[in-house]
């Protein structure tokens, strides 16, 4: 009887403990792919600034679904979240091109350079390449093994990037200068994802013992790190 129960509860737990795990995945992700999406649109005049971001949303979903069902590929594939940092970092160099452009219209009190639905549409496709493959990717490492806790992850992360998206573009039309706050948290990810890109290709590629010679103590590749990386696989 004992051993049912704790049959039962390892059934019901196991999930349990993976959708928490995908929640607290999304509630930070999506936070990111937001600003992203919000600073690509915010230079649309309001009218064009919903009909863009839900064309994001759509690529988004298009995206997540297409790189879902190949997620158990990607988690092996060597230096992908390596190129969707690079590929943000551009995201992130665009924005900052287009700050710089717009202050440089205020000091002169001219009107800003336009922006076209299509440049703002290549912004936020580009970002969410990049984001939806970090954000299948760590949901696919918590999930691969419960297929409809995983599906629901990357549900929620569409709706949450979408309501805060439109919040967010809102705020950066009114306060130009929380574009660069934007422009500081798209540049963090994209580093990050470069960095924990480029130790997971150390990893895959069996360098560990060059690295770890090459580098400081403190920037070490771990057993524990190694052992999260083969996990999935």
């Amino acid at each position: 009887m004992s051993g049912s129960l704790w049959g039962l509860g390892g059934a019901v737990w196991g999930p349990a403990a993976a959708l928490a795990q995908v929640v607290m995945i999304d509630l930070v992700l999506a936070g990111d792919n937001a600003v992203a999406v919000g600073m690509a649109a915010s230079g649309l005049p309001a009218s064009q600034r919903r009909k863009v971001i839900l064309s994001g949303l759509g690529a988004a979903v298009a995206l997540r679904i297409g790189l879902a069902l190949l997620a158990t590929r990607l988690l092996s594939l060597i230096g992908l979240t390596f190129a969707g940092g690079l590929l943000l970092l551009w995201v992130c160099w665009k924005s900052w091109r287009e700050l710089r452009a717009q202050a440089a219209a205020r000091r002169a009190q001219t009107a800003p350079p336009a922006k076209t639905f299509a440049q703002a549409f290549a912004q936020i496709f580009i970002a969410d390449l990049s984001m939806s493959l970090d954000n299948v990717l760590a949901v696919a490492g918590a999930a691969i093994n419960h297929p409809w806790v995983l599906v629901f992850g990357l549900l929620l992360s569409i709706v949450l990037m979408g309501v805060a998206a439109n919040a967010i573009a809102h705020a950066l039309h009114k306060l130009p200068w929380v574009a660069y706050v934007g422009v500081a948290i798209v540049l963090y990810v994209a580093l990050h994802m470069i960095w924990a890109g480029y130790r997971d290709t150390v990893i895959d590629l069996h360098k560990v013992g060059a690295y770890n010679a090459a580098m400081p103590g403190w920037l070490d590749i771990g057993p524990g790190e190694i052992a999260r990386r083969a996990g999935p696989k």
